[in-house]
């Protein structure tokens, strides 16, 4: 999933008091996700915006059930990252953000969100989620498969009171993230193993935040044109993001990427800079010797993942995937033309400069 990171208000820069309003500058950059919201405005409306959300959050997921309730509390409680409602409020923000539907609006996108979370610890095997024991290994599979069915429940629940059409969008983004799990889980079956790969990613992340920007602009009353260029860009930015953190896991040290380097490496999973090395004719010793450590699946020995991270830290394979990184993180700029200059813009921009050069 993708690793954009909102930081409460009282850690981010300018930020002062409980409230969580804007610094005495009037400006602010949302600490690690390196976005910029310059306008005081704009920045008091997407985080005035955001509480509201975490409020909804919590109250959206309570039931008459301790067990589910408890349950259901556990990932929201643990916090994250909060991407998907940040999209959708600053998609409003081309319209009135502060809209009544906005809200629930985000609410839904974050529970569409979570409910896909405690299916993917499932599907596997986490023990941890966000620093925490993972749903399913505190009340086993089947409970945090029920739960995360409960949340799509919740989810579909308010998106009907949003409407006919907010019910048909999510239901077809649930849709296409279901689809994307099972590709993810048959593997390419023959086809392009990079193609398959970044299809993956635009249905299980790209679809979700695609329509939390599109949620933003419909319920802000935007106009149809800005509406489109806003989905366009939430597209595109989701499998940017998410391609990026497969560089970090690989490039960065785990203070900067929040997690041990090479821990894909090590579980198994084929991330963008593996398959381009895997799919390299390179015939230097290093790129022979990379591919054959990679070709024998997980690496759980200690010195064949250290000497994997470090072939693959200097391979052409990693420049290759930051240059595709920041294709995508061009091209989302790209969808941003249509949207009238202004903060809001500004923002969304900062976030492709922030793709484009957290990997560099």
């Amino acid at each position: 999933m993708v690793d954009g990171v909102v930081i409460p208000a009282g850690e981010r820069s300018g930020a002062t008091g409980p409230g969580g309003g804007p610094g005495p500058e009037g400006t602010g950059q949302f600490g690690a996700l390196g976005l910029h919201l310059a306008d005081p405005r704009v920045e008091a409306s997407v985080l005035g915006l955001l509480e509201r959300v975490e409020t909804d959050l919590r109250a959206s997921v309570a039931s008459a059930d301790p067990l589910v309730s408890e349950a259901a509390r556990h990932l929201v409680e643990a916090g994250g990252k909060r991407f998907r409602p940040l999209l959708v409020a600053l998609g409003a923000q081309f319209g009135d953000p502060d809209a009544a539907e906005v809200v629930p609006a985000a609410v839904v996108m974050e529970l569409t969100h979570l409910a896909t979370l405690y299916h993917d610890d499932v599907m596997d095997e986490a023990v941890v989620r966000r620093g925490a024991p993972s749903a399913n290994s505190r009340w086993t599979n089947s409970v945090a498969i029920l739960v995360g069915d409960y949340l799509f429940a919740r989810a579909a629940d308010i998106s009907a009171d949003l409407g006919p059409e907010a019910v048909r969008l999510q239901a077809r983004t649930f849709a296409r993230l279901v689809h994307g799990q099972i590709a993810e889980t048959v593997g390419p079956r023959g086809s392009d193993p990079v193609a398959h790969y970044l299809h993956v990613i635009a249905e299980k992340t790209g679809s979700l935040i695609a329509t939390s920007a599109r949620f933003g602009g419909m319920f802000g009353g935007a106009s149809a044109e800005h509406i489109e260029a806003l989905a366009g860009y939430g597209e595109i930015i989701g499998v940017a993001f998410q391609l990026s953190d497969d560089l970090l896991d690989i490039a960065s040290e785990s203070v900067q990427s929040g997690k041990t380097p090479g821990t894909d490496l090590r579980e198994g999973v084929p991330t963008l800079p593996v398959l381009y090395a895997l799919a390299s004719d390179d015939s230097d010793a290093a790129s022979v010797r990379l591919r054959e450590i990679l070709a024998t699946g997980p690496l759980v020995d200690d010195a064949l993942h250290a000497e994997a991270l470090g072939l693959l830290r200097e391979s052409p394979a990693l420049k290759r995937a930051r240059e595709t990184v920041r294709s995508y993180a061009e091209d989302a700029r790209a969808r941003l033309a249509p949207l009238p200059a202004g903060p809001a813009r500004r923002a969304l921009e900062s976030l492709c400069d922030y793709i484009a050069d957290r990997t560099s």
